[in-house]
């Protein structure tokens, strides 16, 4: 028997017999956004982390691709922020979805999306330091990817998931390298299956899930084609094509999306699953792309076609024991209001810091138990919005007096009636703008990608309820500092500079936000973080401290008196909070990370 450690790798290889066990702390399988991010964050901690993807490279086509702005601000947070803008497309070029009878045809209308509509662009400046992209996956893997590499992931591609079995210590995972045909093991202290919709490690721990799979057929084909003179006007990554024989997702339409502005494209293209999967050339493709761009003629490239399933189902438990699963292998919907690799990104986030505090000795491992609790609410949550919004297409269909046993004349002559002169079709064009209107729950649900907000043991409630909300928690994000909430965004600083605060709690650690005649504060989290072995920072914010409130922000948001504190959590979550200063900081600070952290017996 021999063991080595490779420098600075944080793996042990063990070769006894013709068994090779690799050890580390954490495996993960799959390197697609949740596998990869999870990776970033475990290395950015220190954690050793081996990540394997059966796969011999990252995504080939370009799959997810609206990057919201929590996402954006996570990314902020580990410093990769500028390489992800370097590949994107800015958010003033994602907005203007058009809805037509072809790329080249009329106009049915257009929704001003993503926050980009100036009252809605206001709404996300407001609420972070990050705004919105369109990354496709295909360019934000390799980022996320490189960067986890760099920090000291241990990445095997071409290395396939057999199975594992855990015990009371650990996990030892069953890989097989598909170069060589050989197997070895992978001895963990934990494991996260980021493998996919059809995961194989959820399936292996017997998850519990609600809903079903493959509700409906889709085909992407993507192709080459330069539409700017289409296009560039109306920027846009969603051209959606109203047009007889269009059947995306049962939903009644063709979507051509924007790759690259404005000459790479992905066309979405439904088929009816209960007739089969089709068979589909790139002759059959082309026809598809020239009749949604409505040129007969366009000479374009067939780059990819492939065929995929929208699925209605998530778990209501997201780990078992020592293995944790993350991703679609836990939330598994269609692509409606561009929830799926940012909530995957979102769940490696809450993971990874909890992970890392039980492995450092700074958290129990009850700690962990809370990942299940605050996620899998998220995993209900965006499964049942990105399905109801793919289902509010058939309102539009609906106001323009369209039906699947139409012909194509007939549906050419529903849409022409809303030209008309009259109440007919007056009554008509205001259908349509009303269906037109619901859209916004797809494409401007800013309360849902940014107002999640958690319960568990790894929030301390302050005694106060939950405020309500004072617009649809849907569309619009109201920032809070209650107990479980994100961290609101302000700017503050000083005269040579400004930061967020969100720039003030940095992952890996937990941050105390106070004001001047808050300033004992400081003092007790000092001794707290010393007799508990947590890293725990006080900022102070006022003038002539180390940075001030600039526009004043901070202090309507906070939720606190100005010797109040807000303590927050590693992942930009609120833990607690204390209205004003109590007669004994370091107790109530004592109680409340102990209770956050699971180590009660150490209070």
């Amino acid at each position: 028997m021999r063991t080595r450690a490779p420098p600075g790798t944080g793996a042990a290889v063990t070769v006894s017999g013709m068994v090779t066990i690799v050890e580390t702390d954490v495996v993960i399988i799959g390197s697609g956004p949740a596998g990869a991010s999870a990776a970033l964050f475990l290395s950015t901690l220190g954690v050793p982390n081996i990540m394997i993807t059966k796969y011999r490279w990252t995504a080939n086509t370009p799959r997810a691709h609206i990057t919201n702005q929590r996402t954006m601000e996570i990314l902020r947070d580990v410093g990769v922020e500028d390489q992800v803008l370097a590949d994107a497309t800015p958010h003033h070029l994602i907005g203007d979805t058009v809805f037509c009878t072809s790329i080249t045809g009329e106009e049915i209308g257009r929704i001003l999306t993503w926050g980009n509509h100036p009252a809605r662009h206001a709404d996300h400046v407001l609420a972070s330091p990050s705004l919105n992209c369109d990354i496709p996956q295909n360019y934000l893997e390799p980022i996320l990817v490189r960067n986890a590499v760099e920090r000291g992931t241990r990445t095997q591609f071409s290395t396939e998931y057999l199975g594992h079995e855990q015990d009371s210590d650990g996990v030892t995972v069953r890989v097989l390298d598909r170069l060589t045909g050989s197997e070895y093991q992978i001895r963990a202290k934990y494991l996260i299956g980021a493998d996919g919709a059809r995961s194989a490690v959820a399936a292996d721990v017997g998850l519990p899930y609600e809903g079903r799979m493959d509700v409906a057929g889709s085909m992407n084909i993507t192709f080459k084609a330069d539409l700017s003179d289409l296009t560039r006007h109306r920027p846009s990554v969603l051209y959606w094509v109203i047009q007889p024989g269009a059947n995306v997702g049962g939903i009644g339409a063709g979507l051509v999306r924007m790759v690259r502005p404005w000459n790479e494209w992905l066309i979405v293209w439904g088929f009816d699953l209960s007739q089969g999967v089709p068979e589909v050339t790139e002759d059959d493709a082309l026809q598809i792309v020239r009749n949604l761009v409505g040129d007969p003629a366009l000479d374009a490239e067939i780059t990819g076609i492939s065929l995929w399933g929208n699925n209605d189902m998530y778990a209501t438990r997201l780990h078992h024991g020592r293995v944790f699963c993350a991703g679609d292998a836990v939330h598994r919907h269609p692509p409606s209001n561009g929830l799926g690799s940012n909530t995957s990104i979102q769940d490696s986030y809450n993971l990874a810091w909890k992970l890392a505090a039980v492995l450092n000795g700074q958290a129990g491992p009850q700690l962990l138990e809370t990942y299940s609790d605050e996620r899998a609410p998220v995993a209900r949550q965006i499964v049942t919005r990105a399905n109801k919004s793919a289902r509010e297409f058939g309102a539009l269909f609906e106001a323009l007096g369209l039906d699947a046993s139409q012909s194509a004349a007939e549906m050419d002559a529903r849409i022409e009636e809303r030209k008309a002169g009259g109440l007919a079709g007056a009554a008509k064009r205001a259908a349509v703008r009303e269906a037109m209107e619901l859209k916004n729950y797809e494409f401007n649900a800013h309360g849902v990608e940014m107002g999640q907000s958690y319960t568990s043991s790894a929030v301390v409630p302050d005694g106060t309820e939950r405020p309500a909300p004072q617009r649809d928690p849907e569309l619009y994000y109201e920032p809070s500092t209650w107990p479980g909430a994100r961290l609101p965004h302000a700017w503050v600083g000083d005269s040579r500079s400004k930061v967020s605060t969100h720039d003030l709690v940095p992952y890996g650690q937990f941050t105390l936000l106070t004001g001047i005649t808050g300033e004992p504060w400081a003092d007790a989290a000092q001794k707290a973080a010393d007799r508990l072995g947590v890293p725990l920072r006080t900022v102070v914010i006022g003038p002539g401290r180390e940075v001030t409130d600039l526009y004043f922000d901070w202090s309507r948001l906070s939720g606190v008196d100005e010797d109040g504190a807000v303590l927050v959590r590693p992942d930009k979550h609120v833990a607690w909070r204390g209205a004003t200063l109590p007669a004994d900081p370091e107790a109530e600070l004592m109680s409340v990370l102990t209770t956050v952290l699971s180590r009660e017996e150490n209070a």
